[in-house]
């Protein structure tokens, strides 16, 4: 595996931008992109993927045309930071499919929840019936987002 970042060559940092920008961009036209044989650029994709460099594919969705238009992130406080606590947590924000993502944090509290709902009433719903019942939560803090500025997954190759 690549420990180091330093380790792609310009080439390689070409073939990840292209295919951030483009995950279905055929092979014949990444090869174009950056000037090599199809067949180079395949072994490198290969490579890169084998190294895990590249984890996947997958398509950006419309929040808003499928019911999920309220971004909310959500500060959690548990009770108790012990192990056992916190793996219960980790395991019980699996299976919610409202979070999209979590993430243990340092600071004045433990996990900050990155969530969608359609609206305001359906996060009220969504607090109330699941991330209060999550295991070990003692307190939450919510921020609603107004305006999603700028949202990427796209990291600077």
């Amino acid at each position: 595996m690549l420990d180091d970042p330093y380790a792609l060559d310009n080439i390689d940092r070409r073939i990840l931008r292209a295919l951030q920008a483009d995950g279905r961009i055929t092979n014949l036209k990444l090869a174009e992109a950056v000037h090599l044989s199809p067949t180079a650029v395949l072994e490198r994709v290969k490579r890169l993927t084998r190294d895990e460099v590249i984890l996947g594919y997958e398509a950006r969705l419309n929040p808003q045309r499928l019911g999920a238009g309220l971004l909310v992130f959500i500060e959690i406080l548990l009770d108790r930071t012990v192990h056992d606590v916190m793996d219960t947590f980790k395991a019980a924000v699996q299976t919610r499919p409202e979070i999209l993502e979590c993430h243990l944090v340092a600071g004045g509290f433990d996990y900050l929840l990155k969530t969608r709902v359609a609206d305001m009433a359906a996060y009220r719903e969504f607090l109330g019936n699941s991330i209060w019942t999550l295991p070990g939560v003692r307190e939450t803090r919510t921020y609603a987002v107004m305006e999603e500025v700028k949202s990427t997954g796209m990291l600077p190759v």
